[in-house]
């Protein structure tokens, strides 16, 4: 009879690999979005969409004011900072019902090399914040012979 050795801690290593694999895949990088960070009192919703010579992103930021918004980008990462002012309650009456969220967002996005820093655009209009990048030239790869 041929015996095979028990490693009681061998499982639950494979497990963790196979969970390691399967949280990095492309699937879940929606769920390592960390553009939202715990300063943020409310997050808007966000599109972003790569064109043949630009990249566009589009955020709803309805009842936010251009001058408290700030659009920043440093190392390939775009930085959308702003605040939305709650409206003063007045004295006839008070809320009732509160939904729409005030206060501070921050939102961040890394971007692909091939956007270009030096030609960010933003406008906001009816309500939606529309950041535009525009691309670099990408370099021509070349094929590089490996001497003996």
């Amino acid at each position: 009879m041929d015996m095979t050795r028990y490693r009681p801690g061998r499982g639950v290593a494979n497990l963790s690999d196979e969970f390691s694999r399967f949280f990095s895949s492309p699937l879940f990088d929606a769920v390592r979005d960390f553009s939202t960070v715990e300063t943020s009192q409310w997050t808007p919703a966000v599109d972003i969409r790569e064109e043949t010579d630009k990249f566009v992103v589009e955020a709803d930021i309805p009842g936010v004011k251009p001058e408290d918004i700030e659009v920043t980008m440093e190392d390939g990462v775009l930085s959308i900072r702003g605040e939305r002012s709650s409206e003063r309650d007045t004295d006839e009456g008070g809320v009732r019902r509160r939904e729409r969220a005030y206060g501070v967002f921050y939102r961040r996005f890394a971007l692909p090399d091939s956007a270009d820093p030096e030609s960010v655009r933003a406008r906001g209009e009816q309500g939606v914040l529309r950041i535009e990048i525009g691309k670099r030239e990408t370099a021509v790869s070349r094929r590089i012979p490996v001497e003996r």
